[in-house]
């Protein structure tokens, strides 16, 4: 398997009002300094990489979150953008992109 290659995407969801869209990306587990937001080619990509939160002498029982490295792309509408402030809460990602022009 290619190590660059994202092993799941994370769930999102999309909100718009007249100035501006709100991104919500859920992150369970993922620490902030292993998040990286940006633009390519008319597309918002959030990346980065979830670590299992347990030590090599834990035997799983169970692993429904995924981890690992994950991106979502998300196709933007026609039109511009700014990206705006992001926060993360509650182990959401919000990503403000504020419209212009």
């Amino acid at each position: 398997m290619n190590a660059k290659r994202p092993i799941w995407e994370p769930p999102i969801d999309i909100y718009e009002t007249q100035h501006e869209f709100t991104i919500m990306v859920a992150l369970p587990g993922v620490e902030t300094e292993n998040i990286k937001v940006s633009f390519e080619d008319g597309l918002l990509v959030v990346g980065g990489r979830r670590f299992l939160p347990v030590g090599a002498e834990a035997e799983i029982q169970r692993l429904e979150i995924p981890y690992g490295r994950f991106e979502r792309s998300i196709e933007l509408p026609d039109g511009r953008f700014e990206l705006g402030p992001h926060e993360f809460m509650n182990g959401c990602l919000l990503i403000s992109l504020r419209k212009i022009g």
